[in-house]
């Protein structure tokens, strides 16, 4: 029987949970850099986004984050431009909701962006439901069907 040559199983190669849990300092835009939402995944490290210029570009997920920082449909990310190709991008970092939040805030996102912490259950500010998603039967109503 051969020996076990590797460091360790499946649980060793996922690592611990060492999620930036403690306060990160916050990474404005550079020249060649630009703030995008992540419009669709594509799969292959690749995502849709729609740029704050109005640029629809195809991003691809860099290495470093590959695998380690997940990133869904909606989220506020900073790619990197290329002076090459002008339709696509390279994802660089991933902001946190706390730290989209502070951008939106520092007037860096436009107003018109929605961040994903206000999506589900859109209520009004009179805490009523926006449309109409259940019929009222009336007792009569019941009985006759």
């Amino acid at each position: 029987m051969p020996k076990n040559k590797g460091k360790g199983g499946k649980n060793r190669k996922r690592g611990k949970n060492e999620a930036d849990d403690e306060k990160r300092e916050l990474i404005f835009k550079e020249d060649g850099q630009e703030y995008a939402q992540v419009l669709r995944m594509l799969g292959n490290g690749r995502c849709e986004s729609m740029c704050i210029d109005g640029t629809k570009r195809l991003c691809h997920i860099r290495g470093k984050m590959h695998k380690k920082v997940w990133i869904a449909a909606g989220d506020i990310v900073l790619v990197g431009l290329r002076d090459y190709q002008d339709d696509k991008a390279d994802v660089i970092l991933k902001y946190m909701s706390d730290e989209a939040r502070l951008l939106k805030a520092y007037g860096e996102l436009p107003e018109n962006i929605r961040l994903n912490e206000g999506i589900v259950g859109d209520l009004d500010e009179d805490g009523s439901d926006g449309g109409d998603d259940y019929v009222e039967f009336e007792d009569e109503d019941i009985d006759r069907i």
